[in-house]
């Protein structure tokens, strides 16, 4: 159901007193339900990735991504991807996935989809990297998602 912003209660501006940005523990909750929908296939291969929510990248990853500001990326995957792990090079970090909250906001502010849809697109852009997927093969994974 879409609702717009001409239909009551919408239009009156103490019904809008109470709304808020989801938080960073809202957005988690989101980004675990997205996760739970992707095909378990995918999931399976996933084991001890780690979901980090963020309001923003850190400074060193604004650095070192030549990013003119922290509303530039809206995820990261840091680790390293399975194509590249070996069973002998010891793993110094968990592979990690971040979100960043604050971005992904600005971005649903700009665009016509849903907060659901662009987390759930964002996560499962950064799960390709530790796959080393194509856009293509991203697409497909975004396309078998449940709900």
């Amino acid at each position: 159901m879409n609702v717009r912003v001409t239909d009551p209660p919408l239009t009156d501006p103490l019904a809008w007193h109470s709304v808020k940005a989801p938080s960073l523990a809202d957005m988690e909750v989101m980004a675990l339900a997205a996760y739970e929908r992707l095909p378990k296939r995918f999931r399976a291969l996933c084991e001890g990735v780690i979901i980090q929510i963020d309001d923003f990248p850190s400074d060193d990853v604004v650095t070192h991504m030549q990013l003119e500001s922290e509303f530039d990326i809206l995820g990261l995957f840091q680790g390293v991807g399975l194509p590249f792990q070996s069973e002998s090079a010891p793993q110094a970090m968990p592979n990690m996935i971040w979100l960043y909250r604050r971005p992904i906001l600005d971005y649903w502010a700009d665009h016509d989809e849903s907060l659901g849809a662009i987390i759930t697109h964002v996560l499962v852009h950064e799960i390709g990297h530790h796959f080393g997927l194509s856009d293509e093969d991203m697409e497909a994974i975004e396309a078998g998602v449940e709900g």
